[in-house]
């Protein structure tokens, strides 16, 4: 009988523990609930469809709905976008300082013609020095000669010229009244009134473009003086330059710039040789067709036909339309007919036979980028921007041509080689040996 109570009090406390650890557990259990319950499920948030409503299909992604043209389309619109943005800043950039700009391309041109004597002297083992200072001071002064020449002709022969000018005046009236056009000595007199209205009534202009005059003339030698700087650097260190221009390229893209520039070099240098040979014919022939047809001062408009071959399209019309107005002027209707017979001839010599054989595939532009770059050139920089349009255009489709060579043969270097039975079908076939 002693022992009972012992094993009953053994049992009450297993039991006791057995339901402390059972509320233990449910307030576990409880806890893990409330957690739930504190945040509903999204499907708890919405009440369920009633059976009666109708299947709603689910939207699809916003970006799928988009049709895949479209897509494509804004992906190219905004980056055409950012790089129109780019240009307009750097159009902005150049015409901030388009005297300095404009100096540098004429120094690079220069450079081009005159580069080539320079590496000639060194191969003969004249010092970089000496070499360099004697080629731009032979350059220059044939430059300075040319252009005394033509004050030195013009000067002297403007009182003749003038003189011819008034008598051609004359010829030109007596031809009009007695011409087919049924001209009357009043219009031709209306006409001159309404000039000399014209020129009366704009001194004012005519005045303030004078004192403009004066601003050109120093910004001209200003842009002469830097070219002339710019020149001499570009002649002596060069190659210097450009091995430090390349360090601001991206490591990625510098090999092939590397490559891209020394092909842009060798078109601009043929391109200024090739085009100061055409404008040496053309000024010749064309300067003696009209010595030969007695047109006075022949060497000076021979001078500036050479200076004007330098603007393509647009210089050879203005200088051969000088020689016919001067011709007109001083000579009579057939003189001038025939020198627009000679101008004409030569010009279509030189586009058809000279500048395909001189100038070559290096250079070769099509006819209507010639067109657009020296519109746009003119537009945006005059004179200046109408010479150095073209050699830009043609540098631009020699970089463009070499870095798309150059990516493409970076891709095939750096693919994988085929293996297995993909490397056996890629192996080209042994042809047989002819017979």
């Amino acid at each position: 009988m002693s022992r009972v109570p012992g094993w009953l009090g053994r049992l009450g406390a297993g039991l006791t523990e057995m339901s402390e650890r059972y509320n233990e557990r449910r307030a576990a259990v409880e806890r893990e609930r409330d957690d739930h319950e504190s945040v509903p499920a999204p499907d708890e948030l919405v009440p369920p469809p009633p059976d009666y409503a109708p299947d709603v299909p689910a939207r699809p992604d916003p970006a799928l709905a988009v049709p895949w043209g479209v897509r494509v389309a804004a992906e190219a619109g905004w980056r055409l976008l950012v790089l129109a943005g780019t240009l307009w800043v750097l159009m902005r950039v150049i015409s901030a300082v388009q005297l300095v700009v404009l100096s540098f391309v004429i120094a690079l041109l220069i450079t081009a013609l005159l580069q080539p004597t320079v590496a000639r002297l060194r191969r003969h083992g004249v010092p970089r020095g000496p070499a360099t200072a004697l080629t731009a001071i032979l350059g220059f002064v044939v430059m300075g000669l040319i252009g005394w020449f033509v004050t030195w002709q013009v000067m002297e022969n403007i009182d003749d010229l003038s003189g011819q000018i008034q008598d051609g005046i004359d010829e030109l009236r007596n031809w009009l009244l007695n011409s087919p056009f049924h001209v009357t000595d009043k219009q031709i007199n209306e006409i001159a009134k309404n000039l000399r209205e014209a020129v009366g009534a704009n001194s004012d202009q005519i005045t303030s473009a004078g004192l403009e005059g004066v601003t050109v003339v120093v910004e001209a030698l200003t842009g002469i003086l830097l070219a002339v700087f710019c020149t001499l650097f570009l002649l002596y260190d060069g190659k210097r330059i450009w091995e430090w221009t390349l360090k601001l390229v991206p490591a990625a893209a510098r090999p092939g710039v590397a490559g891209a520039g020394p092909a842009a070099w060798r078109t601009l240098t043929a391109y200024v040789r090739g085009t100061v040979i055409v404008a040496l014919i053309d000024a010749i022939f064309i300067g003696l067709g009209i010595y030969f047809l007695d047109v006075p001062m022949a060497v000076p408009l021979a001078v500036f036909i050479f200076l004007f071959a330098f603007i393509p399209l647009v210089g050879a019309v203005v200088s051969g339309a000088l020689a016919v107005v001067v011709a007109l002027v001083t000579q009579g209707v057939f003189t001038a007919v025939m020198t627009l017979v000679v101008v004409l001839a030569v010009q279509q010599i030189e586009g058809h036979i000279l500048q395909p054989f001189i100038l070559g595939r290096a250079v070769r532009v099509h006819p209507l980028a010639v067109v657009l770059a020296v519109a746009c050139g003119g537009m945006v920089a005059g004179i200046g921007g109408a010479v150095v349009a073209v050699p830009l255009v043609a540098v631009t489709n020699t970089v463009a041509g070499y870095l798309r060579s150059y990516s493409r043969k970076a891709a095939v270097r750096h693919a994988v080689p085929p293996r297995g039975a993909t490397a056996v079908s890629a192996e080209p076939t042994p042809q047989a040996p002819p017979e």
